[in-house]
Order: C-alpha cells, then sequence, then structure tokens
C-alpha cells in the first residue's frame, strides 16, 4: 500500500515538475522554434588569388564597405597590352589624317600642274609653227615629228600633274581614317571592359550587416563566384518554427507573432511570411516526444525592431497574437 502511494507520488511530481520546466500547461498558441538567418555569400566575379582581406566573422559592415580585394596579375598585364595598342592606333590615326591634311605638299603638286600646262602651252605654239613651216617646205619632216612628240610630252606630264593632285585630295583615305577611328574606339571598348574587370576583383559589401564566417584566407585561391564570405543583414534574420496540421488554420501570412526566449526583452515581435505548402514528420530539432509523432507545417516570420539583434540559433516561444488585416 505504502509502495503504491509513493509511486503516485513520484508520479505527481514528475508531471509538476515537466509542466515547470514547459513553462506549465501547453497554450495552443505558443510554438516553439529558433533563430534562422538567410546568409548573403559573397565572392569574386572572377577566380584568381585572395590579395587582402578587409573584415573578419562578427565584423559589421554598412552598404558600399570594403570586403575583400583579389589579385590581378593577369588582367593588369591584358591592360598593359590594350594601352600600347590604343597608342599605336592613335598614332597611326594621326598619319593619315596628316597626310589628309598637307596642304603644302598639295600646293607644290598644284604647282607642277601650272608649270606642266605653261610647258604644254609652248610645245602647242612651237608645234603649230612647224607645221605651217612644214607645208611652206621650210623645215624637214624630222623637225615637224620632234615637235609633236614634245607636244605629246607636255601632254602627258600635264595628265600626271593633275592625277598626282586628284591623289593627294582622294576621298578614299578618308575611308582609311573612318577605319581608323572604328578600330580604335573598339580598342578603347576593351581597354573599358578591362577596367570593369579589374575594379570588379574589389568586391563590397551588397547590404549592411554582421560577417557571420569568412572561408578564405589571404594567399589561397578563390575560383569564380566562390563565396569569400557570408553576409548576414538584419531584415534577413527570421524566427523558425513548427505548427501541428491540427492548428494550422489559425496561423495566416502576415500574421503577427511575440518573440520570447531567456534573457530576452519583453516586446519583440515578427511576421509571418512564409507557410510551407508541404507537411513534415518532424521538425529538424526535437524540443519535446510530443512533437515527435505528428505531422507538422514549417512557419517562418520575419524578425522586426530589436528582435533583428538576436543571434542565429537561439530557441524561442513564439505567440500568434493576431490576424493580418484585410
Amino acid at each position: 500500500m505504502k509502495r503504491g502511494v509513493i509511486a503516485a507520488i513520484l508520479i505527481i511530481g514528475l508531471f509538476v515538475l515537466w509542466e515547470v520546466l514547459r513553462g506549465g500547461p501547453r497554450d495552443e498558441n505558443v510554438y516553439l522554434g529558433y533563430v534562422e538567418g538567410d546568409l548573403l555569400y559573397v565572392g569574386p566575379i572572377e577566380g584568381e588569388r585572395l590579395g587582402s582581406l578587409s573584415v573578419d566573422a562578427g565584423s559589421q559592415v554598412e552598404t558600399g564597405a570594403p570586403l575583400f580585394s583579389m589579385e590581378t596579375p593577369l588582367l593588369d598585364a591584358q591592360h598593359k597590352e590594350a594601352a600600347a595598342r590604343i597608342a599605336q592606333m592613335e598614332a597611326n590615326l594621326e598619319n593619315l589624317k596628316a597626310a589628309l591634311n598637307r596642304p603644302q605638299q598639295v600646293a607644290v603638286l598644284q604647282a607642277a600642274v601650272v608649270r606642266a600646262e605653261a610647258e604644254l602651252k609652248l610645245s602647242q605654239l612651237t608645234f603649230d609653227r612647224q607645221q605651217k613651216l612644214y607645208a611652206a617646205r621650210d623645215v624637214a619632216k624630222a623637225t615637224l615629228d620632234n615637235a609633236q612628240m614634245a607636244l605629246s610630252r607636255d601632254e602627258a606630264a600635264l595628265a600626271e600633274a593633275k592625277r598626282q593632285v586628284d591623289a593627294a585630295l582622294l576621298t578614299g583615305r578618308s575611308q582609311e581614317i573612318d577605319g581608323a577611328e572604328a578600330s580604335l574606339r573598339q580598342a578603347r571598348a576593351q581597354l573599358h571592359q578591362l577596367d570593369i574587370r579589374i575594379s570588379r576583383q574589389n568586391v563590397f559589401a551588397p547590404a549592411s550587416g554582421v560577417v557571420q564566417d569568412v572561408f578564405f584566407r589571404v594567399g589561397e585561391m578563390v575560383n569564380a563566384g566562390q563565396p569569400v564570405l557570408s553576409l548576414l543583414p538584419p531584415e534577413n534574420r527570421k524566427a523558425r518554427f513548427y505548427v501541428p496540421q491540427a492548428q494550422l488554420a489559425r496561423i495566416k501570412l502576415g500574421g503577427r507573432v511575440k518573440v520570447s526566449c531567456d534573457g530576452c526583452a519583453d516586446d519583440l515581435h515578427a511576421r509571418i511570411f512564409f507557410i510551407s505548402g508541404h507537411e513534415e514528420y518532424t521538425p529538424p530539432v526535437i524540443f519535446s516526444d510530443e512533437e515527435r509523432e505528428k505531422l507538422v507545417f514549417k512557419i517562418e516570420a520575419r524578425m522586426e525592431g530589436a528582435a533583428r539583434e538576436l543571434p542565429l540559433g537561439l530557441p524561442l516561444r513564439l505567440r500568434v497574437e493576431e490576424s493580418p488585416a484585410k
């Protein structure tokens, strides 16, 4: 008989202790969860050796703050090559423009045309005179032939002088200049692309937050897109908890939940932004035997105000306070 009484007292005592430990009778509006976060993984666009690291785990950074820099030996060499190519193209373009705009040389050629015209006029007069003398049989046929040859020679000389002036002013040279200018613009665009690629190797914080972890150290090789560090913005902190399927209907998107935890302030809240569309047999962390066999649905609520400062992994108690306003 005594043994039965003692056993009953022990059972009641264990039940009371369990209720104390779990915070008293179970409130169906209160759920157990923990702090989670959507990390930003920051890495380089191009793979290279990590040149410098400006932050460490736990560093608080603002948007645009320098995080790390990659070495750029290959890009620097390509940049020098592109710059030298542009300098050469600019020199060639200046030569083409100088050849097109050479007024002194054109003036010399035009003077040669004037001289050729004068010589042709003299040859024409000589030929006409010799032709009349030959008709009067005052000169030999050879003299007339010599005058004819001189006239033909001076006509050809005048034509050549005019062609040289035309060649100096040839519009085709303008087309060469247009082509050289197009090539120069292309080379400058390639140099600008290299400038962008080099500048992108200096990585800055995409958002303000706390550096959660650093995966590489200075001197190590990092592949393109491979995270060097992880960053957690305050707005990416969230509460994750699990709701039994029998109570899921009372959970609404936009609903406000009160957040409480050991040693935390009283006025902490979060807002539900995700309700899983698939049930799970158990949450990843078993908080009690009661929850082990239940079908539950994952719920996530975005932290608000001071709740954004809670550390990741902190166990929470969450009370659903209200439904979203319609």
